[in-house]
């Protein structure tokens, strides 16, 4: 396992160097791949994801995996998981933790926005 890590160390090394000389203005990795809609109603109805803790743990650990979430899935379903993190990171700054009757019915119209792609 040592002589794998060095082995790889020192070929990351070669590609560093072997690059140190271009005068070519670096280039920003490009963004992972988002999944197609068909991939992203596939991985969101096997999602398994459970907080734990009280009702501001959760509520921050649900908002922080509808955005890791929201990152992967294709665009269409993506951005209404998004509003759906930022609600849930409302949600999770209030004194309570919990969704008032607002919050809820802002969460289920992106919830049916979704449904409109996965059905």
């Amino acid at each position: 396992m040592k002589k794998l890590l060095t082995a790889v160390v020192l070929g990351a090394g070669l590609l560093l160097t072997g690059c140190a000389g271009s005068t070519t203005a670096p280039q920003t990795p490009s963004p992972t791949p988002k999944l197609s809609v068909e991939e992203s109603c596939k991985f969101l109805n096997t999602d398994t994801f459970v907080p734990t803790g009280t009702d501001k743990e959760k509520a921050g650990q649900i908002g922080q995996h509808y955005q890791e979430v929201a990152d992967k899935v294709a665009p269409e379903v993506g951005a209404p998981i998004q509003k759906m993190a930022d609600i849930m990171k409302q949600v999770a700054d209030s004194s309570t933790g919990v969704q008032t009757s607002e919050q809820l019915t802002q969460l289920r119209q992106q919830n049916d926005k979704i449904g409109e792609y996965c059905k």
